[in-house]
């Protein structure tokens, strides 16, 4: 499920690219949500709590999570599957985060990746992950983290424990295998030359070394109308024909969607598969005070609805949706 990459250009220029590969629809909406909602973890009596800090706009899952986004400091998460997450047993007295509000508590209370990286590397919470409804299957997932410094962090759970790759080099995630193993496959290729051979199919090792290729490759330009048309082109680059899927891997399924992240100028667009245009908002035109209240960009069933643009003047006032819990455990 998905590839992510980061450029890194000159003049401070520094635009994430993300895509949605998923096996089926997947119900995203784009969602803006406003500074000072109270928050909880979503796992019953022993839940973080937290008052957002920061506004956001995000692509859903279902309308129960958020999977990507863009806080207005500029700090983006994506959260991709990874079928070797291995998360900790939760005893229900340490406070609990549900995985469906990860992307959004980083959003909510952070303005760079080195903040929320010290945040978790306290460990005093844990991600505590559910089945996916109607799909009985347990949500595998890593998180992905950039900034409007060029910053980056990957943060996955494997045997049980929080792993934290925090820097500027960390630029692009796919999905198996973990993110260390990803790292050695990536330097095999990087000594062969992407000018020479690139592997060419949809799995994520193959996806990982053709983004890490493209991303370095591309013109190193300030202009934003060029390095966001070059992101979008690398991203498209690693995306998987609609129509194909992977029996039992939902990691090797079909783009859904696109989004790319402009840092600097607070801008995020969003590209359906299904729809011939790209549109965006523009977070610095955006009203995030906390009586501005929650809006929503229905994109319809697919995500087929067909916006160009800015969409601003699209966006409906509406109710959150409500983010998916995890039960307590028994006692």
């Amino acid at each position: 499920m998905c590839t992510r990459l980061v450029y890194l250009g000159p003049e401070d220029v520094v635009i994430t690219g993300r895509s949605m590969d998923w096996h089926d629809e997947i119900g995203t909406n784009i969602w803006v949500f406003p500074r000072g909602m109270d928050r909880t973890g979503a796992v019953g009596p022993n839940s973080m709590e937290w008052s957002a800090e920061y506004g956001s706009v995000i692509a859903s899952a279902y309308d129960i999570a958020s999977t990507d986004g863009m806080n207005e400091a500029g700090l983006v998460a994506n959260l991709l599957w990874l079928t070797e997450s291995d998360y900790p047993e939760w005893d229900g007295d340490t406070p609990g985060l549900a995985i469906s509000m990860w992307v959004q508590y980083v959003l909510d209370n952070f303005e760079t990746v080195a903040e929320a990286v010290e945040n978790h590397r306290k460990e005093e919470f844990v991600v505590v992950s559910e089945e996916i409804p109607d799909e009985g299957r347990f949500a595998t997932l890593h998180l992905s983290l950039s900034d409007a410094t060029g910053d980056s962090a990957i943060l996955e759970y494997v045997d049980g424990e929080l792993t934290i790759h925090h820097g500027r080099e960390y630029q692009v995630m796919t999905n198996s295998p973990p993110f260390d193993q990803q790292l050695a496959l990536d330097e095999y290729w990087s000594e062969i030359g992407g000018t020479v051979m690139l592997p060419g199919t949809n799995r994520p090792a193959d996806r990982f070394a053709r983004a890490s290729f493209y991303v370095d490759a591309i013109p190193q330009t300030q202009d934003r109308r060029t390095a966001t048309a070059s992101v979008f082109g690398v991203i498209r680059n690693v995306s998987v024909p609609y129509g194909i899927s992977t029996p039992d891997e939902p990691h090797i399924s079909s783009t859904r969607w696109r989004t790319v992240a402009d840092h600097r100028d607070r801008r995020y667009y969003f590209e359906s598969a299904l729809s011939p245009n790209v549109f965006w908002l523009d977070l610095d035109e955006l009203d995030f005070a906390a009586d501005a209240g929650v809006r929503t960009l229905p994109l319809g069933q697919d995500q087929a609805n067909v916006f160009a643009g800015d969409v601003a003047g699209e966006l409906v006032d509406t109710e959150p949706f409500e983010f998916l819990g995890v039960p307590a455990p028994s006692r």
